[in-house]
Formats: structure tokens, sequence, C-alpha cells
């Protein structure tokens, strides 16, 4: 990835303190100083990166950049982020002994300048002078910039080498390795931890005709349908069909479940978790009418946007599902639920050092009181597709065995390997949809979810 810096709006305040500058500006200072600040915010404080980069409400040194800026922000967190522990072996490999306790803003410096002068393409003394200079502005770390300056030279000078000593190295944290060579057995555990160091292609659903569309916008027609765009770096809104809805951003793995369903046309139909609206989008294009069910306002009236864009129409409610009452009940249900989203790490490199093992418990027991009130809306006949982005079973396989032990009424309907070319790995001895980032790496791989589709007898 080339990065260049963009400094024609000269920041007015310090970005430490807020106070006019009283010190010459340094063109790309308070990018840095940005970057460290929501570093810390994501490993000390476990806040969500889409949270601080979030254009209205992120972080006010993030917001007070330039766009070209903030570009180059993200891109050094995604890529400190994704190569975590071992920017951290490399440091404390070249220190002769540990920080202070203390020294977390120094900590987050050194991580910042690091991923730049190893993973991007940077020019190390631009990253080694930044970083001194950021140092030397900080009071807590003002003492350290020398070591800085020695720490990041070697950096500089040793690249090769100390990259290479790491390369063995997972690049998630120990407890959730742990966690996946329980699930999966240390090789695929492995070959998981590796796909999240490959940033992800961007995949589109179409409404009609992915062949016509991949041909037009350069991609290629993945298993399923979807049109993935490999080498495409600008902003979607650009590309054709954009502007007349032909389709929408959305992985392949996450288009999965609502397919499960088949046609739709004629049916009643509910998308209980509904924001930002894909799942939605399919439900519709399958032939459903739809209630799209939301509780967060700001992310319903992103939903009804995107609809808009799309020339879908649905009807939308702004209400907790958990007090949803359909006295007719619906046809087809998709309770696409919150979790951990530790299958989406590709995308999202902040969410394994922003949860832990309990959160993972715990945001299963939120699934299970949902999936159980979902049951409640299901018409008899009528099939349920449960899902979401976690790679853990306790938030897929062993809360879907609970639900159904508790309702006779309700059956695992299996998923036919034999229908999904292409996926057929995906498709488990028992019928339900398990994949994982390891899968489809030639072809660019594909996030991780789990999905089943039960039935009410």
């Amino acid at each position: 990835m080339v990065l260049t810096d963009n400094h024609k709006n000269k920041p007015k305040t310090n970005a430490y303190r807020g106070r006019p500058v009283e010190r010459e500006h340094k063109p790309g200072l308070d990018a840095r100083i940005a970057a460290s600040r929501m570093m810390a915010a994501v490993i000390d404080r476990k806040t969500s990166l889409d949270g601080l980069l979030d254009s209205e409400h992120g972080n006010p040194a993030f917001l007070a950049l330039n766009e070209a800026d903030r570009a180059l922000v993200k891109a050094i967190l995604q890529s400190a982020l994704r190569h975590l522990p071992r920017i951290e072996s490399i440091l404390a490999s070249l220190l002769a002994s540990p920080l202070p306790d203390g020294a977390r803003a120094l900590h987050h410096l050194l991580i910042i300048a690091a991923a730049q002068m190893l993973y991007l393409d940077i020019p190390d003394h631009s990253a080694v002078d930044l970083a001194v200079e950021q140092a030397n502005r900080d009071p807590r770390s003002r003492r350290f910039a020398k070591l800085v300056n020695a720490l990041l030279r070697r950096i500089g000078r040793e690249k090769d080498e100390l990259l290479a000593a790491v390369s063995d190295l997972p690049c998630i944290p120990d407890w959730f390795m742990a966690r996946l060579t329980e699930i999966y057995g240390a090789e695929q555990a492995r070959l998981i931890a590796d796909a999240q160091l490959e940033p992800p292609s961007i995949d589109l659903t179409v409404k009609a005709e992915p062949e016509v569309w991949a041909e037009r916008l350069g991609g290629t027609v993945l298993p399923g349908g979807t049109v993935r765009l490999d080498r495409f770096k600008g902003s979607v809104t650009t590309l054709q069909g954009f502007e007349e809805g032909a389709w929408w951003v959305q992985d392949m793995a996450a288009a999965i479940p609502v397919k499960l369903f088949g046609d739709l046309t004629g049916k009643r139909a509910a998308d209980l978790c509904a924001a930002p609206g894909g799942k939605t989008a399919q439900m519709i294009l399958a032939g459903a009418d739809v209630t799209a069910v939301e509780q967060s306002k700001s992310r319903l009236e992103r939903l009804q946007s995107n609809l808009a864009r799309l020339g879908f129409e649905a009807k939308t409610l702004y209400t907790n599902l958990l007090e949803l009452r359909d006295a007719e009940g619906f046809d087809a249900i998709l309770l696409d639920a919150p979790c951990s989203s530790t299958g989406t790490t590709r995308r999202h490199p902040d969410v394994l050092w922003t949860k832990d093992d309990a959160d993972i418990s715990k945001l299963a027991g939120v699934q299970e009181r949902l999936l159980r009130h979902a049951v409640t809306q299901l018409k008899p006949g009528g099939k349920l597709v449960f899902s979401n982005c976690s790679l853990d079973p306790r938030e897929g396989e062993e809360l879907v065995d609970r639900v159904l032990a508790d309702h006779p009424d309700l059956v695992l309907d299996p998923v036919q390997a034999d229908n999904w070319p292409g996926l057929e790995a995906a498709v488990t001895a028992r019928g339900e949809f398990r994949t994982t980032p390891a899968m489809l790496r030639d072809a660019g791989g594909l996030d991780g979810f789990y999905a089943c589709v039960l039935a009410k007898i």
C-alpha cells in the first residue's frame, strides 16, 4: 500500500491539549498523534475502531484532520492492529528492559511508528522524524525522545531480519488462538489466524446478471453469485451502477443466510436486526413483503437511506425486537444476531483486541434470548434463519441446540451441500453453514459466518 501525506489544511490547535500551537507546525504530526491516541483507545479502553473513525461522532483528533490524513490514519491503525503481536515482539527484542508501567503513551507512539516502517510504504525517515517530534511535544514521553530515535533507526536498518524473526508468530491474541485451536485444531487455527493479515476485497450483491456486472466492473463471480472487485481501491460511490442502485456492498459470507430461504415470493418476512439493510434488500429481491426491525434510530435511518438508493421498500419498525409482538406472525424470519464478530477480523482488526472470551459467552446469552423470542413470531410451517459472524460454536451450534431442545415444534432444516457448488466444505455434517476466513483463500477469502435454518412444524 502506497500512502502519501497531504497537509494543505493545517490544524490550528495542539492535538494534545486543544490550546493554540506554540511550536512550528510539522506536516504529518497531527495524523500520527491522532493514530497514537486512537490506538490507546482500542487497546487500553477497548473502544471500537469503527466508532473512533465515525465521520460524525468519531475521535476529535481524527475529525480535525483533512480527508487524506484521515485515510492515512486509518491505514496506519489497521496495519498496526493486524500485526500487533509481531510489532510488540520486535520492539521488546530491541529494548534492554521493558518500558515503565506508566509509559503507555510511549508504547503506542512506538507501535504506530513501527507499523509505518514495517508494513506501509511510508519513508523510514519520515516515520522516525515525526515519532521523535511527537515524543518531544508530549510531556509524558519527552524524556524518551532519544530512545525513540535510536530504536526506530535500528528498525529501519534491520527491518528484514526483524520481520523474519517474527514471521511464525500468530497475529492474534493468545486467548483467541487457544480457543481456535480447541475448536478447529492447530492447522486450521493457524490458517484462520493468518487470513486476517490479508485485507479483504470489495464484494457486491447485484440485483441481476452477476456475470454482466463482473465484466463491467472488472470483477469476478464467486460461488453464490457475489461479484468480487479484487483490485479496486477507490470509493464504490464512483462505480457504475451505484447511483441507480444496481448493487450493494456485502461480503460473500454475509450474503449466504438470506439465500438459505430460497424463493420468498408472496411470503411475509421479517429481518429482526436489519441495519444496514443488505440482508433486508436480499429478502425484498427474493420476493418477500419485508418488515425490517432495528432498535437504533441512527442505524434505522441508514437502512432507510440504503433501501431508497436501491429502489426497495420495506415496512420499518424502530423497536427492540424483544418487544416485537406480531399477531399474524411471519412466514420467514431472519435473525442475524449481534455477536462477537470474530469472523470479520479481515475487515475489523480491532475486534480481537476489544473483546475477550468472557464477551463471547455474554453475547451468546444475548443471542439466545433473541432467538427464543424470534421463534414466537414464526408461523407454523415457517422458516427462521439464524446467523452471525462469529467463529465460536457458543454463538452458533451450542445455543441452537439448547433452543431446539426446548421447542419440540422446531426442527433443524438441513442445508444440502450439493446446492452450494464451490462452498460444499462450508456445510457441516448436520446441515449448518460454517464459513471461516481460511476458506477460498485462492479467491481472496471470505468472512467467518454461521447460519442455520429452523423450521416450525
